[in-house]
């Protein structure tokens, strides 16, 4: 680049046989002194080393030779200063390239270096050449850095040492030597033309936003060294760096050209610290949707904070999405679990909120609470210290009173706990490579919306994802697989849980869930679980299994559907709840269960795919469809799928309702169940009351509560033989246990009939 070719500017000062009125004895600014007809100066025509030349005594300290034409000096346009000199007589003087910076307005730019190196004559008419170079930037080889604040000079030289020594000077030139500093940049614009000074101390902000906006279509270059932005910055053009830049964490730091994870790893050099501005930058940009990974794979010393990571936002609403990478946990002390003790009380009437809780500034938000009548999953959703209070994700089913609970935080790799609010969030194709050092995703206290798209959340410590609030409401997770850490164990001996949610319409479809404790817990209602599989088996014979899925609401309006039910069941409970008994509430109702495949192998034989668990008495069944499903078990069989866990009540079968057990299929399973159960009963002898016993397959040992309908399976005959023609009644809930028919024929007949029988009673 050379702006005298291409741009036609000016820069060489006129030849001193054009006179010497335009040659300065002082700065060279309007008004100053010149050497037309000066006693000390005088043009020589015919020089025998220099042709014409001026001659010239030094007699003041600092003899000065300036140009009063303004040399323009442009930002990325490097000038050298050169001029032959030799002495004649006298005194030897030491000569230096010399200049005035020159602000837009007319004054002189303050604190720039602006006089070049110094060279000492050594011998009389000996020619030598002396030179400096200067602009705007502060490169190596620049002897005058005059940064963005100049827009002219005026350039010369100065004669400095002992008066009295008489020198000629063959004309100065001025010459564009940009290209010296190109190297492979053409195209670019470098911000230390601009100003910045790259020492991790000068505020290099404006130098950057200037140099962006000079780029005009041309990519921006960052060379090595440490640059501190003062404040946020957004660079409008594509940047490259060799160096790195620092800020404040309240500061945006903006790549609206080169938007993405490599570009912040780049510019900030430490990979953790570049997440998180580029983070920052997402929810503080509105011309990006996406934080690009580029499959970089991102090592965490930590966990990160995703709300520090932007303090001024504790709510976003805007959709945005991290994709396409992955997250590494190194091995640390920080993923430490804290663990913290404390007393507290608990009220029923208060049913979210612990009370009195001693030294409360220690107990961490989004830790698990443990403790005597605590449901799985209840995490600390708020913290308030002036109250002495800490509020529940979840009430307790049998607390009240004080006693010492346990409060276990576990650390994340990405924790949004901070966030008051975050909706239609996304994380797609990233995976979450734990190594059983930590936990995979926290999220923020409220928001909808929140969408995992096929990620991996691999050997996680603790936790997949985690809800400490309602953050999970109309969550979905899609395609993720979830690989446990704790493959290798008994199912007794795990701890690992892939995800739960509290809040209601939660979707996750078309997952792969591998040998955890519990796939997932669901507080809510209204969820969606589809197309996955899960399996939590081991390699013990007749071993404990666990419970995959675990419904926590009583009317959850759940359907789970489509899905590869491994070596686990579905457990639905209402540990939940803080008056577990039944109080004119829809109790357990609205669970669709329909078109799974279940499996199981190496179980014990009390082992059953589907457990209602209640905790409290006076419970029924309230709608409920069991349908389409295959229940298979590969090796011994076991009894039933399906059964009551009376460890803390009983329903109340009296009230059953609405029942669809049907169409299912069983493999080595003693006793298929269904209801409507349709059997076929064949009396032998004549009698007027037949007493039939459906009991083992009807679905959870429930009464025979109805009879739909009854219809002979050919003639019914009398004690002679003869055909009879009579239509009996039936008589239901009989039997000790209220499990076995009547058929009342008003007299002794006997034949075959087919019996529809239900647990529930009609609408």
């Amino acid at each position: 680049m050379n702006k005298a070719v291409t741009d036609g500017i000016l820069f060489m000062p006129s030849a001193f046989a054009s006179g010497l009125q335009v040659w300065s004895s002082g700065n060279g600014t309007p008004g100053s002194d010149t050497y037309q007809n000066a006693s000390n100066a005088a043009f020589v025509p015919a020089d025998q080393d220099f042709g014409g030349a001026l001659e010239l005594q030094k007699i003041t300290a600092t003899q000065k030779l300036r140009h009063m034409g303004q040399t323009p000096i442009l930002p990325g346009c490097y000038l050298r200063i050169s001029a032959r000199i030799k002495a004649l007589s006298g005194n030897l003087p030491t000569v230096r390239i010399a200049g005035w910076a020159g602000a837009p307005g007319g004054g002189q730019v303050s604190g720039v270096v602006q006089t070049g190196p110094q060279t000492t004559l050594q011998r009389y008419g000996e020619v030598v050449e002396i030179s400096a170079i200067v602009g705007t930037g502060n490169r190596a080889g620049v002897d005058m850095v005059w940064g963005p604040g100049a827009s002219y000079g005026h350039f010369g030289l100065d004669l400095t040492g002992a008066n009295g020594g008489v020198v000629r000077i063959d004309d100065i030139v001025i010459e564009d030597v940009t290209r010296v500093f190109l190297r492979d940049m053409l195209g670019m614009v470098d911000v230390r033309d601009y100003g910045a000074i790259g020492d991790g101390v000068h505020d290099d902000a404006p130098a950057f936003e200037a140099a962006d906006a000079a780029a005009n279509g041309r990519d921006v270059l960052v060379p090595y060294g440490t640059y501190r932005m003062g404040g946020s910055v957004t660079m409008q053009s594509f940047v490259r760096f060799d160096g790195t830049v620092t800020m404040a964490r309240q500061h945006v730091f903006t790549l609206a050209k080169n938007y993405n994870l490599p570009a912040y790893i780049d510019a900030f050099g430490d990979e953790e610290e570049a997440f998180r501005k580029a983070f920052q930058a997402l929810l503080n940009n509105s011309g990006h949707d996406s934080l690009d990974m580029q499959g970089r794979i991102i090592s965490l010393s930590g966990p990160i904070d995703m709300s520090a990571a932007v303090p001024d936002k504790i709510s976003y609403s805007q959709r945005r999405l991290i994709k396409n990478g992955q997250f590494y946990a190194l091995e640390r002390a920080a993923w430490d679990t804290e663990v913290v003790t404390s007393q507290a009380t608990y009220s029923p009437r208060n049913s979210l909120v612990l009370t009195n809780v001693d030294n409360v500034a220690n107990i961490p938000l989004g830790a698990v609470v443990e403790g005597n009548g605590v449901g799985r999953e209840v995490y600390v959703s708020a913290v308030d210290i002036a109250a002495q209070e800490v509020r529940l994700s979840q009430q307790l089913y049998d607390a009240a009173g004080s006693q010492v609970f346990t409060f276990r935080r576990f650390k994340y790799m990405l924790d949004f706990s901070g966030f008051e609010k975050l909706s239609k969030f996304s994380i797609s194709n990233v995976e979450f490579q734990t190594g059983g050092e930590c936990s995979c995703v926290m999220l923020p206290r409220a928001g909808t919306g929140f969408h995992f798209r096929d990620c991996f959340f691999t050997a996680p410590k603790d936790r997949g994802i985690s809800s400490l609030a309602v953050g999970d409401q109309g969550m979905i997770v899609d395609r993720c697989q979830f690989l446990s850490n704790e493959g290798s164990l008994k199912v007794e001996d795990r701890k690992t849980i892939a995800l739960n949610a509290n809040a209601n319409d939660v979707k996750l479809r078309d997952n792969r869930i591998v040998r955890f404790r519990h796939f997932a817990l669901l507080g809510g209602s209204s969820n969606i679980v589809s197309g996955n599989h899960w399996f939590q088996g081991d390699n013990s014979n007749a071993g404990t299994r666990s419970a995959g899925l675990i419904l926590t609401r009583t009317n959850c309006r759940t359907t789970i559907s489509a899905n590869y039910i491994d070596n686990c069941f579905v457990e639905w409970s209402n540990e939940h709840d803080s008056a577990p008994g039944y109080s004119s509430e829809f109790s357990f109702s609205a669970l669709n269960l329909v078109d799974n495949v279940f499996l199981a192998g190496n179980v014990a034989p009390w082992f059953t795919f589907l457990v209602v668990k209640p905790h409290g008495a006076g419970h029924y069944l309230n709608g409920m469809n069991v349908s389409g499903n295959s229940f298979r078990i590969i090796d011994n069989p076991i009894d039933r799928i399906e059964r009551i866990d009376t460890s803390f009540a009983d329903l109340d079968y009296n009230r059953i309702k609405n029942i669809a057990f049907s169409d299912n299929t069983f493999g080595n399973i003693y006793n298929p169940v269904s209801s409507p159960l349709l059997l076929e009963y064949e009396q032998v002898t004549p009698q007027a009351t037949w007493t039939i016993d459906p009991a083992a397959s009807l679905p959870f040992g429930a009464y025979a509560q109805t009879v739909t309908s009854v219809l002979p399976a050919g003639p019914l005959r009398d004690g002679s033989n003869a055909v009879t023609y009579v239509a009996p009644y039936y008589e239901a809930k009989q039997g000790p246990d209220r499990n076995q028919i009547r058929l009342q024929f008003g007299q002794p007949v006997k034949g075959t009939v087919t019996v529809v029988v239900r647990i529930d009673d009609p609408f």
